[in-house]
């Protein structure tokens, strides 16, 4: 977060190029589309370059290669509020997401799909950031949600009631089972994309997933 106000954003503008990352990384991603509106990649970083992830590498290339659409299935995942929404495809880490709130660098979630992953943060700190969310109202008019991993942050059946919880009074489409995060499976994801959560199938749809405009 301490580079995203250093940034010439208009020189990102005229010289596109693709920015990959996730975590803390997602202060610049988040940035960067909003004050360029180039879409970005939530994905695999360097250090994850290792043998038991390089699926993770395959389908990062695969899709930078051709950014075509392609369907993220949600199997496994826990439903948590049925119906479909459509909308440009906005998220990251949930830590990072909340700092960047009411900056000039976080973009609107009107009308949007917004999907949060999280790495070792204790129960209270992700109750206390999703309330914050929640009583800041910054979750109204969102078009979906849609929850990845929560890695190393306790125990997963309280981790998913807590969201529960939180986001059913929201009354938007919301599922987990995301396969993004800090686990072994990290999909590439193009924030500013076109996307549709459908809970009846248990999907995530990147349906125009350009990497620049």
């Amino acid at each position: 977060m301490r580079l995203i106000d250093k940034i010439d954003y208009q020189l990102v503008r005229q010289n596109p190029k693709i920015l990959v990352g996730y975590s803390d990384i997602t202060a610049l991603l988040m940035a960067i589309y909003e004050n360029t509106a180039l879409v970005t990649l939530h994905a695999p970083v360097v250090k994850d370059f290792v043998l038991e992830k390089k699926e993770n590498w395959k389908k990062l290339l695969k899709f930078i290669l051709n950014p075509g659409p392609f369907d993220i299935s949600l199997k496994g995942g826990m439903i948590i509020t049925n119906g479909k929404a459509r909308g440009p495809l906005i998220g990251g880490n949930l830590s990072l997401i909340c700092h960047l709130l009411n900056t000039p660098y976080s973009p609107s979630f009107e009308g949007c799909v917004l999907f949060l992953e999280e790495y070792r943060e204790p129960l209270y700190r992700i109750d206390r950031m999703l309330t914050y969310l929640i009583i800041g109202q910054h979750l109204n008019g969102l078009a979906g949600i849609v929850i990845g991993d929560f890695e190393d942050c306790g125990d997963q059946f309280k981790v998913n009631e807590l969201i529960k919880e939180k986001l059913l009074p929201l009354s938007i489409p919301c599922a987990t089972g995301l396969p993004v995060g800090h686990g072994s499976i990290n999909q590439t994801l193009p924030i500013g994309a076109l996307a549709e959560l459908d809970t009846d199938i248990m999907s995530l749809s990147i349906l125009k997933p350009a990497i620049t405009e």
